[in-house]
């Protein structure tokens, strides 16, 4: 019973440490998860003109007239990704500085200019970067975004055990305020336990630490990930192609064209007459029963290749498709041949899972179902922070913390083996765990220190 006991508190502590310092930022990633939610219904409207809009000029041009009027309103930058999608939607260029600073471009449906925005600043990617990165970027900021989710999912399994553990959802007689807040915040918590952990563990693949850990797994395994394609590099940033090929290296271009120009990336290529259009490649993707929406990413050098893919991840308003419509088509830039292609079917279990768990985490895999279930399940989350504190605050005394007290340091192989088990599976917060465990070492040790030299007083 006291082993029990001690579990139970140091649960508690540790629940109440994580909880007080994760916070701040779980609000944020919770505010900036509903928003990027509702990206394409806020997009959709306040981008009418674009997205939608004509330009008022009624000469027909082609794509590539509409290509060439971009490159030459917006000097230094060159287009680098043609976003085709479905009728009632304009075509989007996303051109992009040497620099790396971007701006997407619209053309109607006779290929004229309609606007342009800084993708830095659109909705979705303003939601993405705070989601992701705080809007800071950098490593340490990114560890810091998935060390918090790592946490959470700590704090909603040790909450649950907390919870039937203290009998907190017990129907008490004449409950005071914490006890009330206490009940709300076990059983929200509970309710949302389950959902949240999924919604969390799907968006991990995006992650710095872990994200890296799945792909390199999906990678070196083809068995459980995906098909590499064995062929040369280089290749370009593929942010819209689908999330299980976006860094399969690009095969190269075999036409005979190919080593008749030695020329880097699509600004020098462009010059080049025996490359094909986008107008002829559009044709070939066509005839090649690739229906729309999907994104087109220019060659990134001589032996490079035009890259044609759907996928269910991009993040881009109008894009996304069926995880079961995902595909990747490699393009020759000289006779327009399809090279190769990896499609749904070609992926192994693990790519296979995560093309269904990336857009059940941003809330489109099911339609509206999808995004209010979400939707819910992130208010209801905000609302057990929100109890937890009111909690905490009732039984704060003036001028303490307050924190949780630890009666013994006996730790049960129970309570060890729940944590290596959250540390294996979750590697960023088991390094963040040895940090917390020689903190409370440290404090240990320093009262020991303490009550010695009261006694040697005494």
């Amino acid at each position: 019973m006291e082993i029990t006991k001690n579990n139970y508190n140091r649960l508690w502590r540790w629940h109440f440490y994580a909880a007080l310092f994760i916070t701040p930022l779980l609000i944020t990633l919770t505010l900036s998860g509903i928003g990027y939610l509702f990206y394409t219904n806020v997009e959709n409207h306040f981008y009418k003109k674009n997205f939608f809009g004509n330009s008022g000029q009624t000469e027909q041009s082609t794509i590539d007239e509409g290509i060439k009027k971009a490159t030459e309103a917006h000097k230094n930058y060159s287009v680098s990704k043609v976003i085709v999608l479905k009728d009632s939607y304009n075509t989007r260029l996303t051109m992009t500085r040497p620099d790396g600073d971007q701006k997407y471009v619209f053309l109607d449906q006779n290929y004229q200019i309609v606007g342009s925005q800084n993708a830095k600043y659109t909705f979705s990617n303003v939601m993405r970067n705070v989601h992701s990165s705080l809007f800071v970027g950098g490593t340490v900021v990114n560890y810091l975004v998935e060390l918090a989710a790592c946490w959470a999912i700590f704090l909603l399994l040790s909450g649950i055990y907390m919870t039937f553990r203290s009998h907190a959802l017990k129907r008490m007689q004449n409950p005071n305020k914490r006890q009330k807040s206490l009940k709300w915040h076990a059983l929200i918590g509970t309710i949302i336990a389950i959902p949240m952990i999924i919604v969390i563990f799907t968006g991990l693949p995006w992650s710095a630490f872990m994200g890296n850990f799945i792909y390199s797994a999906a990678q070196n395994k083809p068995s459980i990930g995906f098909p590499l394609l064995k062929q040369n590099p280089p290749i370009s940033d593929m942010s819209e192609i689908p999330w299980a090929t976006r860094k399969n290296e690009t095969p190269e271009s075999t036409s005979s064209h190919a080593g008749h120009h030695d020329m880097a990336g699509m600004e020098g290529m462009k010059h080049n007459s025996s490359m094909i259009t986008v107008r002829q490649l559009m044709s070939e993707i066509d005839n090649h029963r690739i229906s729309k929406p999907y994104s087109i990413i220019y060659p990134s050098g001589n032996n490079s290749v035009f890259t044609v893919s759907k996928s269910s991840n991009t993040g881009i308003t109008g894009l996304d498709v069926s995880p079961y419509q995902e595909i990747t088509t490699y393009f020759d830039p000289y006779s327009g041949k399809p090279i190769s292609e990896v499609v749904y079917d070609d992926y192994g279990i693990l790519a296979k899972w995560f093309t269904w768990g990336i857009p059940l985490h941003e809330g489109h895999l099911f339609g509206w179902m999808n995004k209010t279930l979400n939707f819910i399940v992130c208010l209801a989350f905000l609302l057990v922070i929100f109890w937890g504190f009111k909690t905490w605050l009732a039984r704060k005394r003036k001028s303490l913390l307050s924190a949780p007290p630890v009666h013994s340091n006996k730790i049960s192989i129970g309570f060890i083996a729940f944590m290596a088990i959250l540390g294996m599976v979750m590697p960023l917060f088991g390094i963040s765990l040895l940090v917390v465990v020689m903190i409370e070492c440290l404090i240990t040790w320093c009262k020991r220190g303490k009550g010695n030299k009261i006694s040697l007083t005494n």
